[in-house]
């Protein structure tokens, strides 16, 4: 069995040849920018659990890596696998899977904005009740380490906000794009997008993100702004037997 974490196949790169790092983009960010919150067993990386969902198989898993993917979730647990649309092996079972879309920044006319705020430690209570009521995606305890989140305040109350999470090197992804459902239709996600992307060009990155691919409002929204489709994806979940989870020791990556 070959399976690509991450990929499946779909180079919109022009180069049709060598992977790119946004193939297995939690695989790359995870062996650079991020290393720092890597748990590791084996060749499969992860961030902690109250940080993102996100983990990362080798290009090629082969059962050892399967093994130490279940050792290093606990036994019985249900692991989130992006980018994933191969077969598991015998004993697993998929608990869910939705189509994806990966798309990268092609003519984004980025610009900071002068309404948005940068949101830190302490926001975090009023960013995990907005995530909450409008669903962007996972946004986690400690997601807000993983980059810059900004956001729009009305009346002291938080709107909207969008911030960033997968850096693979020389990319970051934009994520948790989300607004009240009282303030939307007045362009907040997109103003906030835009500024995102601004802060990320200006440190020599480009900006990326992922939807689903049957969010299509949204998709024709990032394409309007500029983003182009890389590529399709997966995100999908599995279980894994019990019998296979006997040692969970996650050791971070040096």
């Amino acid at each position: 069995m070959s399976v690509i974490a991450g990929a499946d196949g779909d180079d919109r790169t022009g180069t049709g040849a060598a992977p790119h790092v946004l193939d297995n983009p939690a695989l790359a960010a995870l062996t650079g920018p991020h290393a720092r919150f890597a748990e590791r067993r084996g060749r499969v990386l992860r961030y902690p659990a109250d940080v993102s969902p996100w983990l990362a198989l080798p290009d090629e898993p082969d059962a050892q890596d399967w093994a130490d993917l279940a050792a290093l979730a606990g036994p019985g647990a249900e692991v989130p696998l992006p980018g994933f649309r191969g077969e598991v092996p015998d004993g697993w079972e998929i608990t869910f899977r939705i189509e994806g879309v990966q798309l990268v920044d092609d003519s984004l006319a980025a610009a900071p904005d002068a309404e948005a705020v940068r949101l830190g430690p302490t926001d975090v209570p009023e960013m995990l009740d907005l995530v909450a009521r409008t669903r962007p995606g996972p946004f986690l305890p400690r997601t807000i380490e993983l980059g810059s989140y900004l956001g729009i305040r009305r009346e002291g109350a938080l709107v909207a906000m969008a911030g960033e999470r997968l850096r693979p090197p020389g990319w970051t992804e934009i994520s948790a794009v989300c607004t009240d459902p009282a303030f939307r239709g007045e362009g907040l996600a997109t103003r906030l997008i835009l500024a995102v992307a601004h802060g990320i060009r200006e440190r020599g990155e480009t900006p990326f993100l992922h939807t689903g691919a049957q969010n299509t409002n949204a998709i024709r929204l990032y394409e309007s702004l500029g983003f182009r489709l890389r590529r399709h994806t997966a995100f999908a979940a599995a279980r894994f037997p019990e019998r296979l989870a006997h040692d969970r020791t996650a050791v971070p990556v040096a």
